[in-house]
């Protein structure tokens, strides 16, 4: 490569902001462009044109993309919904253990014995357990977390399909109930603890770098039971315990790490119900995320004491709100739609306080907090490292009365007509994953993660053991493309790990046929099937893509 080449290739990535903070810099540059456009540098293309080349909407191959060499192309899971293994080697339940199957239209229950000694149901969420009940797994009942896909016991098969993909990092997490049975213990469970470092040296055989969930959506049910759970400021005692364990014992073997998972879906979860849920709800939901954040900072400040080296991310369930209608009410509304799901949480992990706008928050709902001063300092020693976040959706958010609204990963609004929805309703939006990458970045000026992103879809298997699906492809190219435009544009972007990677349970819904991986599993909505792997279309596809850090997009 000559200096010419080698100078263009960075100077088209030098933002547009310092460009023209420059102006005799960027006239020399237009000089210098010009002229290899009249004296070309090649007998195909001028330089200028050779690097500015991008992907069209077609895939077809050009020559440069802006992904650095080092990006972390991957995949991600959750142990709850992949791991099974609920009763072996000690693991004590999580919430999930006594939560049903449903569907796209019957939604998930959680299981108890009543007071009385009848089995009961609640909604998995926005109902409370009856007074004197106890969560229990019913005979007549089908947990798909059960046996989730069974990666507790074929680890070492999906690790090596995922190299066979060439993935750079997988993300994981580690269910709290199988180093802490209960939650409360004080020291952990032997057998849990040499699983995971197992696992993450099976990883390391392949040079997959861990991106490691503490806190998945799976709290101990003992705490639960007998501490009420994140209402409980004792919490943070246990996670702590149990963080520090993680640093601990996973030391030169894990890297980064990631303290909650989507934690504004604490308050977020509320919205599904429209202005049914009551401030008492809003006053526990606001309380829980406070201890978690503090939580989440001591975590933080731990890790960085054990090893310099760690790097620690919050995780936002990400999704890209607009305005309904240009009606100044309307666009209020979607500013404070912002701040409530997404900024709020944000704010708090990134900058270390409490936004301005907390305020008027806790108000609408009067929410009064415990918080000491004591949390607060925390909160702005243990500021995260990274922002990670999901992103499978956008929403519209109106003032307005709508004929027409949609719902998805646990959220709901008008539907937009410019787009089009999945089977499940979820607005296919990559545009949305753009804007949202340029606004974050500009807030918090953090490296970023897009951890969580998909398509929920039905495969079919053919009669030769094939598995055609273009549309996830189609999905994740679009939403790679737009990646590379974010990066383009200044976005320090460094990781990409798709969800469900290998098929797993539908934390939604618990279903299986609403599948997301690359990797085909044998397991029905029922629990049957032989749970044998095989490779879909979008295996080869992805592995081409990340052989060629996202240039072969075909």
């Amino acid at each position: 490569m000559s200096i010419i080449d080698v100078f263009f290739r960075n100077y088209v990535q030098i933002p547009v902001a310092l460009k023209s903070k420059y102006p005799l810099f960027s006239a020399i540059i237009a000089i210098i462009n010009d002229s290899l456009t009249l004296f070309p540098y090649s007998k195909e293309k001028s330089v200028a044109e050779k690097y500015s080349q991008k992907w069209n909407n077609k895939g077809k191959e050009v020559l440069f993309m802006s992904f650095p060499k080092d990006f972390y192309w991957g995949g991600a899971t959750a142990a709850n919904q992949c791991e099974g293994a609920w009763n072996v080697d000690g693991r004590g339940m999580a919430l999930t253990d006594v939560t049903t199957g449903g569907s796209v239209k019957e939604p998930r229950m959680i299981t108890y014995i009543g007071a009385d000694g009848k089995p009961g149901k609640i909604r998995s969420m926005g109902e409370a357990l009856p007074e004197g009940a106890k969560y229990a797994v019913l005979d007549d009942c089908y947990y798909p977390n059960h046996e989730g896909i069974d990666f507790y016991h074929r680890y070492k098969e999906d690790i090596a399909l995922f190299a066979e993909m060439g993935f750079k990092m997988f993300r994981m997490s580690i269910s709290w109930s199988r180093l802490y049975p209960n939650g409360d213990e004080l020291e952990p469970n032997q057998k849990g603890i040499e699983f995971y470092r197992s696992v993450f040296k099976e990883c390391k055989k392949y040079n997959i770098e861990p991106l490691v969930t503490i806190h998945h959506f799976d709290t101990p049910l003992y705490l639960e039971e007998h501490y009420d759970g994140w209402n409980n400021r004792q919490l943070i005692e246990f996670y702590d315990r149990f963080a520090e364990t993680c640093f601990k014992e996973y030391k030169g073997l894990v890297k980064y790490w990631l303290t909650f998972n989507e934690i504004n879906n604490t308050v977020m979860f509320l919205e599904m119900f429209g202005n049914t849920a009551s401030d008492e709800m809003y006053q526990r939901a606001y309380q829980q995320l406070h201890y978690q954040f503090v939580a989440s900072a001591h975590a933080v400040k731990k890790a960085h004491e054990i090893d310099p080296n760690y790097v620690v991310g919050c995780m936002i369930c990400g999704i890209t709100f607009y305005p309904g209608t240009c009606d100044p009410e309307d666009i209020l509304l979607n500013r404070h739609t912002w701040e409530k799901g997404i900024f709020y949480c944000g704010d708090v992990q990134c900058k270390g306080k409490y936004p301005s706008f907390a305020k008027r928050l806790w108000d609408e709902h009067d929410v009064h907090l415990d918080i000491t001063d004591q949390d607060l300092i925390d909160l702005q020693e243990g500021k995260v490292d990274l922002y990670t976040f999901s992103y499978y959706m956008s929403t519209v958010v109106t003032s307005h009365e709508v004929k027409e609204t949609v719902s998805g990963n646990f959220s709901a609004g008008a539907k937009n007509p410019y787009l089009t929805y999945s089977d499940w309703g979820w607005a296919l939006d990559p545009k949305g994953l753009r804007y949202y990458l340029e606004m974050i970045y500009d807030r918090y000026e953090l490296p970023l993660m897009v951890v969580e992103n998909g398509l929920g879809a039905y495969d079919e298997v053919e009669s030769d053991g094939a598995i055609h699906d273009p549309y996830r492809i189609d999905y994740i190219r679009e939403h790679i493309l737009d990646m590379d435009k974010a990066i383009e544009a200044g976005v320090n972007l460094i990781g990409y790990t798709t969800w469900g990677c290998i098929d797993l349970v539908s934390a939604g819904t618990g279903e299986m046929r609403k599948r997301y991986g690359f990797i085909y599993v044998d397991k029905d909505d029922e629990g049957k099937g032989s749970f044998e792997r095989s490779r879909k279309d979008s295996f080869y596809w992805y592995k081409k893509v990340i052989a060629s850090n996202g240039k072969d997009l075909d």
